[in-house]
C-alpha cells in the first residue's frame, strides 16, 4: 500500500497550488480519502475528506470556499486545489485513505498516510 503526495512548495500569499496523492495497492475506488496538515509545533489537523461512493465532501471552517477537494478513481488520484493561501496555511500536507469514512478530526484513526507534501506559503 503507497499513497505518494506530490505538488507543495513555495508559494507567495493569495497564490494557488493544487497538491495530488496516487494511490496503490488496495482499491482506491472503494476508499475514503482527505487531507491533514501539521504546522511546525502543532497538533495535525484534517482540513477536507470525500467520501467513497456519494462524493460528499467535508472541510475545515479555515479552509472553506478556499480549498476543493477531488478524485479520480480512474486515476487512483485525489487531488486538493488550494486558492487564496496565506501565511497559516504554510505546513506539510498528507493524504489519507480509510475503508470506512475519512474523520478529520481523528487522524489516530486514519488507516493510510502519504509521506508528506511541503506548502510554504511566504513572500
Amino acid at each position: 500500500v503507497q499513497l505518494q503526495a506530490s505538488g507543495g512548495g513555495l508559494v507567495q500569499p493569495g497564490g494557488s497550488l493544487r497538491l495530488s496523492c496516487v494511490a496503490s495497492g488496495f482499491n482506491f475506488d472503494q476508499y475514503a480519502v482527505g487531507w491533514f496538515r501539521q504546522a511546525p509545533g502543532k497538533d495535525r489537523e484534517g482540513i477536507s475528506c470525500m467520501s467513497n461512493r456519494e462524493g460528499v465532501t467535508y472541510y475545515r471552517d479555515s479552509v472553506k470556499g478556499r480549498f476543493t477537494i477531488s478524485r479520480d478513481n480512474a486515476k487512483n488520484t485525489v487531488y486538493l486545489q488550494m486558492n487564496s493561501l496565506t501565511p497559516e496555511d504554510t505546513a506539510v500536507y498528507y493524504c489519507a485513505a480509510n475503508s470506512d469514512r475519512v474523520v478529520l478530526s481523528a487522524p489516530g484513526t486514519v488507516e493510510y498516510w502519504g509521506q508528506g507534501t511541503l506548502v510554504t506559503v511566504s513572500s
